[in-house]
């Protein structure tokens, strides 16, 4: 059965529920949990913190398998998914971690090439053109053989970015992206991640606790003790 590239949800969550821990000790952390985001979609997440938005995410991204319900990025399941799916799958994804995760004993081109690993078949000399390109993207073209330590925490959080978005990804999932910004680079962030959501027409799905960014949502879900208590606001034109 061949899908249509273009029909077939970017993401589409159905009856998932998570637990940590096992026995006595098991804790259900997502209850229920039913979402479909569409490709080119820029969806952000918000709720309290420890309400299961970064477990939604690390499920989503392939970092950790679902184990009941149904998960599907670009149509392929994860639940139940083995090692091998779940690295393969990931490659679809450019995820950006709250904490930036820079590598300290590489330059910043060097870091955002990591990003390019997964496809084997650029030279040496591409991987650095790319990096290069996508960091001038970000506004650190002139910060190209910086080390992390001589980076400011925004410039280092965009390094982070321009690594996550080298690959042109399918799917960019964010969590707290803007949180060690100021507001002009948060912004400046999130108008960049919009940009390419367009250009490239990949999907976001975007964990916040940032007001100031909700303005380039598509759609906004709420998600509170574990589950999605609101699917589909539409966010307020600023």
């Amino acid at each position: 059965m061949h899908n249509n590239h273009h029909t077939t949800p970017a993401i589409s969550i159905h009856n998932l529920d998570h637990y940590f821990g096992t026995g006595e000790l098991r804790k259900q952390v997502l209850f229920n949990i039913n979402l479909e985001i569409n490709r080119g979609e820029i969806v952000l997440m918000t709720g309290p913190s420890g309400s299961g938005k970064t477990t939604l995410l690390t499920l989503v991204s392939g970092l950790r398998s679902p184990q009941s319900g149904s998960c599907k990025i670009l149509g392929k399941e994860l639940c139940g998914a083995s090692q091998a799916e779940l690295v393969q799958a990931r490659r679809n994804n450019g995820y950006i971690f709250q904490a930036h995760n820079l590598h300290r004993s590489l330059t910043a081109t060097e870091n955002v090439q990591m990003g390019l690993e997964v496809h084997g078949n650029l030279t040496k000399q591409e991987r650095c053109d790319r990096s290069v390109a996508m960091l001038e993207h970000v506004g650190l073209g002139s910060h190209v053989n910086y080390y992390p330590e001589k980076l400011s925490g925004g410039q280092k959080q965009r390094v982070a970015i321009a690594r996550a978005l080298v690959a042109h990804p399918a799917i960019v999932l964010a969590d707290e992206p803007t949180a060690a910004l100021d507001s002009k680079s948060g912004r400046d962030v999130v108008n960049l991640m919009q940009k390419l959501a367009r250009e490239q027409g990949c999907t976001i799905l975007l964990v916040t606790h940032d007001n100031r960014i909700l303005d380039i949502a598509d759609r906004i879900v709420h998600l509170e003790d574990g589950k999605l208590v609101n699917n589909s606001i539409k966010p307020v034109a600023a």
